[in-house]
């Protein structure tokens, strides 16, 4: 198994309009200019996405405009939009209740932003920043929490990719039912998994292209929307297994740290990068690590880095 070192960043970046952000950010976003779709580097592709963006987050426009006026890049303002990228495709488990959402995000540890992010565009939010400024995962001061995970279906259509709409949820949003009105609305790029949880309610539901906004039989999810799953994506992804093991757990951190739901598949892409445990009523959330945690909260925000080493064996060269 190789080892993987990554250094998990927090900041607080207000509005973003000081230069905190664009500092921390706009140089990834430059390098990551290659996520756009061919359309999307021609004028009319980018005028597409920015008219779809307009139509679907009216209410972010001034905060898209705002973060990329700092990029020295003439595509920042498309790339933010992030209504026309490539699909990306991640593992991931999942579970919300008792007003707290848990999850485990499975990728490449050399592909994750690793940034975790206080910010203040249109009302206070913390979360897992990805791709700019979307989020894997993150909470409101309303007290709402949404996570991700790939919906496990290779498929790829019009629409945004999910970090900004995770995004939207939280910046426009106070309850589960309103995020659900509004995510019912939105196209997405391609199928995903979304955990939804306020102090009164959760709810996973599924969303993609191909089909319409469809609530989930249980409030988890790991990386699959329908049933049977073919033989060759249980193999490789574990999903009904994770599932399995989720559902029989509940609301577990200790067992979110451990096989199977902890996965060691990082040359595969499909480790663990990280376990985040949101308690939205109270404003607070940690992040775990086998050894080692970071608790972050609206009252009592720690700005620093972490770094974590993943892949390592114990004495007796196991996991």
């Amino acid at each position: 198994m190789s080892q993987y070192i990554k250094t998990f960043h927090a900041i607080e970046i207000g509005d973003g309009g000081d230069g905190r952000w664009a500092a921390h950010v706009g140089p990834a976003v430059v390098s990551a200019e290659s996520w756009l779709t061919e359309e999307g580097q021609t004028p009319q592709g980018a005028a597409r996405a920015r008219s779809l963006f307009e139509a679907h987050m009216p209410e972010l426009v001034p905060a898209l405009d705002r973060l990329s006026g700092q990029v020295a890049s003439p595509r920042a303002g498309t790339l933010l939009t992030l209504a026309a990228v490539r699909p990306f495709f991640s593992g991931c488990t999942q579970i919300g209740g008792k007003g707290t959402l848990l999850r485990n995000y499975d990728f490449a540890p050399d592909h994750c932003e690793a940034t975790i992010v206080s910010s203040d565009f249109l009302r206070p939010v913390i979360g897992m920043q990805e791709a700019g400024w979307g989020l894997l995962d993150g909470m409101n001061d309303a007290g709402l929490a949404v996570s991700l995970t790939f919906g496990g279906r290779n498929v790829h259509g019009p629409g945004f990719a999910i970090p900004v709409v995770l995004r939207y949820l939280l910046e426009t949003c106070q309850t589960v039912d309103e995020a659900v009105s509004r995510l019912r609305t939105i196209p997405i790029a391609i199928p995903q998994n979304v955990t939804l949880v306020d102090p009164d309610k959760t709810v996973t539901v599924y969303v993609g292209p191909d089909i319409p906004l469809t609530t989930a039989p249980d409030t988890c999810a790991a990386n699959h929307q329908h049933l049977p799953v073919p033989d060759e994506q249980e193999r490789s992804t574990r999903t009904l297994e994770r599932l399995a093991a989720v559902q029989a757990a509940g609301v577990d951190v200790t067992a979110m740290l451990r096989p199977p739901l902890y996965q060691y598949g990082y040359d595969e892409w499909l480790g663990t990068v990280y376990t985040a445990h949101y308690r939205p009523a109270d404003g607070h959330v940690t992040y775990h690590w086998p050894g080692e945690n970071w608790e972050q909260s609206f009252t009592c925000f720690s700005r620093g880095s972490r770094t974590i080493t993943f892949g390592q064996l114990d004495e007796n060269n196991t996991p």
